[in-house]
């Protein structure tokens, strides 16, 4: 099986203890391989097109509707693990589901939230995030004018770039499709928000265009900002650190919710893991019989623990989880599935929205105008030339 690199070490111990166990109440050996973050996507579309490789992918959010024929159906275990666990959040059921069948099976997603360092913020006279779009500015432009500015990923991370700019145009009532998969990215919404991205953008430190999913984590680390968007990575590494410089950090890291925007309601996205296996696999009943495995409790909750809440649950009973109560920093993490809208809102999740979003047409929308290279209006009209690449109705 192929999964993408650990942001938390505890997610790839557990993982692999799983799977041990797996192979010891089953026979099945099973081999995983680890790929970085933006390579998991390319090495996906190979074994797609080629017909060989890994088994089972944990593919990222819509990547399987890319393959749905290529798919091995998994409706029976994703119904039994429904029942028994209280039912699939609906965002989970969307981004799984095709043609009324499971085609991949999500097993958790990383929410963007904001960490921020609480002295830094008060020493500017405030007790936390502003929850609206316009008191978050000002905020981060005192923060920059006082030499503490913040920062956000505009590089093509898949993670932290794709979080933060498709909060943005959505906060704004912006969207790339319409209910009907009919483009609509070119909206006065649109350059609403890019106009809005832009002000944020210059109050940033200085490099956020070149930043991949990596480079947010080691500057808040190093002290250099005062906030950025992601899981929570960032409070993980610097708790369990032996360094006390950076367990000082730790106890100073808090976490919040993006702001709202104009549309009046919160508009976050989060980075979805989404199990699949290709129906080239011989072992069919073996790589569905290890996924429900690894979604069982005894080995789940343990894996969802290790994660401290990285990796957000998408079936309903595990909100019981003792990782939701073990520490009030995890609480903001709770409800990342529950909260998310899902890539390509306002349309239907298929093969277009996977490659919209594959090919970063939101982030590079963003950055372009972040970096001066267009206009928020040119911005829009070249973000609905590529999307309509894809959507053609």
């Amino acid at each position: 099986m192929l999964r993408p690199s650990k942001f938390v070490d505890g997610d790839e111990i557990l993982f692999q203890q799983n799977t041990e166990a797996f192979t010891a109440a089953t026979g099945v050996p099973v081999r995983i391989d680890i790929e970085g973050w933006e390579d998991l996507r390319p090495k996906t579309a190979v074994a797609a097109n080629v017909g060989q490789g890994p088994d089972v992918v944990l593919a990222w959010s819509d990547d399987p509707h890319k393959f749905v024929d290529s798919c091995l159906d998994l409706t029976d275990v994703a119904t039994y693990l429904g029942e028994k666990y209280g039912g699939w959040y609906p965002l989970a059921e969307r981004m799984g589901t095709s043609g009324g069948r499971w085609i991949a099976m999500p097993m958790g997603a990383s929410g963007g939230r904001i960490c921020y360092r609480k002295s830094m913020l008060g020493e500017l006279g405030y007790d936390t995030v502003p929850t609206d779009v316009d008191g978050f500015l000002e905020m981060n432009q005192k923060l920059h004018a006082s030499g503490v500015p913040g920062g956000l990923a505009l590089g093509n991370a898949v993670g932290d770039a794709n979080a933060w700019c498709h909060w943005l145009i959505w906060a704004f009532g912006g969207a790339m499709v319409d209910e009907n998969d009919q483009v609509i990215i070119n909206s006065p919404d649109t350059v609403e928000a890019l106009r809005y991205g832009k002000a944020l953008y210059d109050t940033f430190i200085p490099g956020t265009l070149a930043w991949l999913d990596p480079a947010n984590n080691k500057v808040y680390l190093d002290g250099q900002i005062s906030w950025t968007q992601n899981g929570i990575s960032i409070y993980y590494a610097a708790k369990n650190s032996p360094d006390a410089a950076l367990q000082a950090i730790a106890e100073d890291t808090f976490h919040a919710r993006m702001p709202i925007g104009p549309v009046g309601r919160p508009t976050e996205r989060c980075l979805m893991v989404n199990a699949m296996a290709f129906d080239y696999t011989p072992y069919p009943n073996a790589a569905k019989a290890y996924l429900q495995f690894m979604m069982e409790h005894e080995q789940y909750d343990e894996w969802l623990n290790a994660c401290i809440g990285y990796w957000g649950h998408p079936l309903k009973a595990y909100e019981n989880s003792a990782i939701w109560s073990a520490d009030p920093k995890h609480e903001q993490f709770k409800s990342v599935i529950a909260d998310s809208q899902w890539d390509g809102y306002m349309g239907s999740v298929g093969e277009a929205s996977a490659a919209v979003l594959s090919d970063f047409v939101m982030v590079q929308m963003v950055a372009s105008v972040c970096a001066g290279q267009a206009t928020p209006e040119e911005a829009a009209a070249e973000g609905e030339r590529r999307a309509r690449r894809y959507y053609r109705t």
